[in-house]
């Protein structure tokens, strides 16, 4: 959107837009990492207090959470979490299977040499931090490769799905990537994809994402499992 000419900026929004949208970010990192946990209410004037403003971005932050399925309005009782429940996180996982190695596929179709200079440094550096066993590096690392490969696919839409998904499971990718061995097999999962990129070939780069996001939702299943006493 422009107005006269002059680019908008999220900086030119409302005050009370601005507000709504750093409360709504702090309140859905605390759901998404498990910090505000299923069930909890969300209390418009304990929040308001707690986070130095009025209600009224407070009000507004709770109706874009509701917005992505992350609470309910409930009468009487006001917002009340939901999070991400095991049915979640499979859907998300199975979407996943079916469209990112689309994106790898595409981002194999558009990839130069700079771009593949750019994929290698990410898993050189998610590798050095894994020798390093700094488990924040190696998970941010993870998340830079997939955000790099959703842009390389040249497809906004595309991207923005992807982008949602992997935010919206945030708390469990770390969790999975943690778990002993892992995060090792995760790299050389990437490095198959990188080479498939690499080289052009977009139906190997498809096939190695598939076996990448089925891997790492077959291991989140056995952390489920064993959390639930499954």
């Amino acid at each position: 959107m422009q107005r006269q000419g002059k680019r908008v900026y999220a900086s030119d929004t409302p005050e009370t837009g601005s507000l709504s949208y750093r409360v709504f970010e702090r309140l859905e990192d605390g759901i998404l990492r498990g910090g505000i946990v299923p069930g909890e209410s969300l209390n418009e004037l304990k929040l308001s207090a707690e986070y130095g403003v009025s209600r009224t971005p407070v009000r507004e932050a709770i109706r874009m959470l509701e917005q992505k399925d992350l609470v309910r309005l409930v009468p009487n009782k006001g917002a009340v979490v939901l999070g991400v429940n095991n049915k979640d996180l499979l859907d998300v996982y199975t979407i996943r299977s079916y469209i990112e190695g689309l994106a790898c596929k595409w981002a194999a179709e558009n990839i130069t040499p700079e771009k593949a200079k750019k994929l290698r440094e990410i898993v050189d550096l998610q590798e050095f931090y894994f020798l390093k066993s700094n488990a924040d590096q190696i998970s941010e690392m993870d998340s830079r490769f997939h955000e790099t490969i959703f842009s390389y696919s040249e497809s906004r839409r595309l991207e923005h799905m992807l982008r949602d998904l992997h935010h919206l499971i945030l708390r469990y990718r770390a969790l999975s990537i943690s778990e002993e061995g892992r995060a090792e097999k995760a790299i050389a999962e990437h490095r198959l994809i990188l080479e498939s990129i690499c080289n052009g070939d977009g139906d190997e780069a498809e096939r190695q994402t598939e076996i990448h996001v089925n891997n790492a939702k077959e291991n989140l299943l056995i952390i489920l499992g064993q959390n639930t006493g499954g």
